[in-house]
């Protein structure tokens, strides 16, 4: 039996045996009657697509009687159904009309079970894609000069000027300095790493973070406060962290510690900084957004950490994260975990060191297994 197809109709084939959402049974027949509208035998069209021969004879006669419709699985007898249209039409109106008369802030899938079970009304939602516990942000910039200043930071991460270095600054505050009260328990298979319940406060630090958008490179350094005076230092750490000869085109949010008078007059005697301020409410453009959100603060959060009790001494602490991930954007720290009891001992003689002179400075470094990423704390 010969399939002869319409334009609309081997559109409609082509764009279901090409698309990944597709189910692969529907995709399999849209690819069967289209070998067969080309021309080819039941036994060309098994040897090419891998299928029985009945196979291939059955979507050939279903399409030549019923052709589109003919694709779809045809019901099959069973049990009749429990849950009717109306039910359904009942369930899905309440979840996006109604409040919960509790004062819940959305309905779950057992309060919403009137007289149907908890599973069904999660059937119900997951067919109709509704997700009442999850609820996503947005926000838009109003500043007028929204337009300017996207183009400004665009243009400076794709086409930098020539001798010129552009660098990402941002400065996360009120991290929270922990320390757990006992020992953190190494991860071993079939075990996550375990850690007490209790901890000890040590203050917040402030992290302040330069990135390297073209290498990926980062380098921080933590202070106890976040005033222009720590700015200001970072500044200066920058600047003797780049060879001198280059311009630094540094992108910052609109945080006012940026724009004060002391470090406007700092600029003024350093012409090489040129800054770039991104939209309000639009800081997501600063490429090292990304990094801290991910990594640039998890050393504190992964409480038992030795460089907690440096962070609450307001030691500043530089230290250099040198990425293998060339990618400008998803950068993420490679940085590995650590637990060890020489760990501890090694923090303890730094703290002693550290307080005992004034003004010195120690560094440490580790390299990991096969050279893949490399750690540098000094104390500044």
């Amino acid at each position: 039996m010969s399939i002869e197809l319409s334009p609309a109709e081997r559109e409609v084939l082509e764009g279901w045996a090409r698309r990944r959402k597709t189910a692969q049974a529907l995709a399999q027949r849209s690819r069967i009657v289209l070998a067969c509208a080309e021309g080819q035998s039941n036994a060309e069209v098994t040897e090419a697509l891998s299928v029985s021969r009945p196979t291939v004879t059955k979507w050939r006669n279903r399409f030549a009687v019923d052709r589109l419709d003919g694709l779809s699985d045809k019901p099959r007898p069973g049990a009749p159904r429990k849950v009717t249209d109306a039910q359904v039409e009942t369930v899905i109106t309440r979840t996006l009309e109604e409040t919960p008369p509790n004062g819940d802030s959305h309905g779950t899938s057992r309060s919403m079970a009137s007289g149907l079970s908890q599973s069904t009304v999660s059937w119900m939602w997951r067919a109709f894609g509704l997700k009442p516990h999850l609820v996503e942000t947005w926000k838009l910039s109003t500043d007028p000069q929204f337009v300017d200043k996207v183009r400004d930071v665009v243009g400076v991460y794709l086409d930098p000027p020539g001798k010129a270095i552009v660098l990402c600054v941002d400065e996360k505050s009120q991290i929270q300095a922990l320390d757990r009260t006992a020992d953190v328990l190494p991860m071993m298979p079939g075990t996550p790493e375990r850690m007490t319940h209790g901890y000890v406060r040590h203050g917040t630090t402030s992290l302040f973070a330069v990135l390297d958008p073209t290498s990926g490179s980062v380098i921080t350094q933590s202070y106890r406060r976040h005033r222009h005076q720590e700015f200001l230092r970072f500044l200066k750490l920058i600047d003797s962290s780049v060879p001198a000869g280059y311009d630094l085109h540094l992108i910052l949010d609109n945080y006012a510690t940026y724009k004060t008078e002391p470090v406007k007059r700092w600029l003024l005697r350093h012409p090489r900084f040129h800054l770039h301020f991104t939209p309000t409410s639009a800081s997501w453009m600063n490429l090292v957004e990304r990094w801290a959100g991910s990594n640039g603060h998890n050393d504190a959060r992964r409480s038992g950490d030795p460089l907690v009790i440096l962070w609450s001494l307001d030691i500043p602490i530089r230290r250099e994260f040198v990425l293998m991930v060339p990618a400008p954007v998803g950068v993420q720290a490679a940085v590995g975990r650590r637990a060890s009891a020489r760990r501890w001992s090694t923090a303890w003689s730094m703290v002693r060191r550290a307080v005992r002179s004034s003004g010195g400075a120690w560094g440490w470094s580790r390299a990991a297994s096969r050279g893949l990423r490399t750690r540098s704390w000094t104390l500044v």
